[in-house]
């Protein structure tokens, strides 16, 4: 963990890939012992030490304690993904007249950017420094036809820290065919620190949509947007994770949980607002989510089962972390009425998240 005298940046090598292919480690340090590590295998988020109400530093996110973890089991802890985060019906859609067919990885559907995605990928650094702030930009190229998808795809992300203990996340993007885009970060929050003994079931969660996407038992939307009112899908007020785990809900049975988009008020905007708050009341740390993207994926861990031991030696078990991701709807290449993915030759994808962190 950081300390004061400690420099805003730091950076090393984090291991091997079989191709002898070096993965980076860069440490990122911000006020209070505010850190965020990041490996740039997958471009993932491998640990962030918030203080708590007493100023004792935990580690608040799932991660493998060494590159063998990641390569072993993929689990997309903190990971990058891309090219398209999220689920597409059948693995396939249509763009200018020509139907595009994605590996399949997903029961019938293509999840998270197919069977290698961006969150399997070694990523390249491309900036690094302190001014303004500790930063570091890391960059891939997918190229045309990589898992189904057209065009070649040249991305970046920016990692920064911003007002001491917020963690700003950019992403880019051009394309030179026409192509869909959707990126996000797949961390897994536990607020109490992931290193004791606890999930995130009394974790209070605020998000700031009046509608939510229902779904299949696969996870496909169904239809269009439904409101939340009156069902476990309301979080307009602050209320713990598991309040509502056990009601006769359809939508919650079939995905053991939270699996669902919010539809955020706004839609694509040009600016982060204020998306989510989830607050452990134990420890007093809060994260909110600010962002400009049109949904957020709330994912409670229903998924985890035990199979997956982390740092710190401990086994992930359903409910431990949960995660906040901000993106496109699932299912939007197929899907005229939701926000559109499609990124065309001379665009540029834009994608802003910032993660806030304090106690109180």
């Amino acid at each position: 963990m950081s300390g004061q005298s400690e420099p805003k940046l730091a950076r090393e090598i984090f291991g091997h890939l079989p191709d002898g292919t070096a993965i980076e480690a860069v440490h990122l340090r911000g006020d209070n012992g505010f850190e965020v590590r990041l490996i740039t295998f997958g471009a993932a988020i491998q640990s962030i030490f918030v203080a708590d109400r007493d100023g004792r530093l935990g580690d608040v996110v799932l991660g493998r304690k060494d590159l063998a973890g990641y390569l072993a089991v993929r689990r997309f802890l903190g990971a990058t993904v891309g090219r398209y985060a999220n689920r597409i019906a059948n693995g396939t859609f249509e763009l200018d007249g020509t139907r595009f067919q994605l590996p399949t990885n997903d029961g019938p559907n293509a999840l998270h950017g197919g069977l290698s995605g961006f969150d399997r990928k070694p990523w390249t650094v491309a900036a690094i420094g302190e001014n303004p702030a500790p930063f570091v930009t890391l960059s891939y190229v997918s190229s045309d036809g990589e898992e189904g998808y057209p065009g070649t795809l040249k991305t970046e992300i920016t990692y920064s820290i911003s007002s001491g203990t917020e963690l700003s996340v950019k992403f880019s993007a051009v394309t030179d065919k026409p192509t869909i885009v959707n990126l996000t970060n797949h961390s897994f929050f536990n607020l109490a620190g992931i290193e004791m003994d606890g999930g995130i079931l009394d974790h209070q969660v605020m998000i700031v949509a009046d509608t939510y996407l229902p779904v299949s038992a696969a996870g496909i939307p169904l239809g269009g947007p439904g409101k939340v009112d009156g069902t476990p899908f309301d979080f307009r007020n602050p209320h713990p994770v598991g309040a509502r785990l056990r009601d006769a809900n359809e939508q919650v049975l079939i995905r053991r949980g939270y699996d669902h988009n919010f539809c955020l008020r706004g839609g694509i905007t040009a600016a982060p607002r204020f998306a989510a708050r989830v607050e452990d009341p134990t420890s007093g740390r809060v994260l909110e989510l600010w962002t400009n993207q049109p949904g957020v994926q709330f994912y409670s861990g229903n998924f985890l089962d035990g199979t997956v031991t982390g740092k710190y030696g401990r086994v992930h078990r359903q409910y431990d972390a949960l995660c906040l991701e901000p993106q496109v709807y699932p299912n939007t290449p197929n899907r005229l009425d939701f926000p559109s993915a499609r990124l065309d030759p001379g665009q540029v994808y834009r994608h802003v998240s910032l993660y806030k962190f304090f106690a109180r």
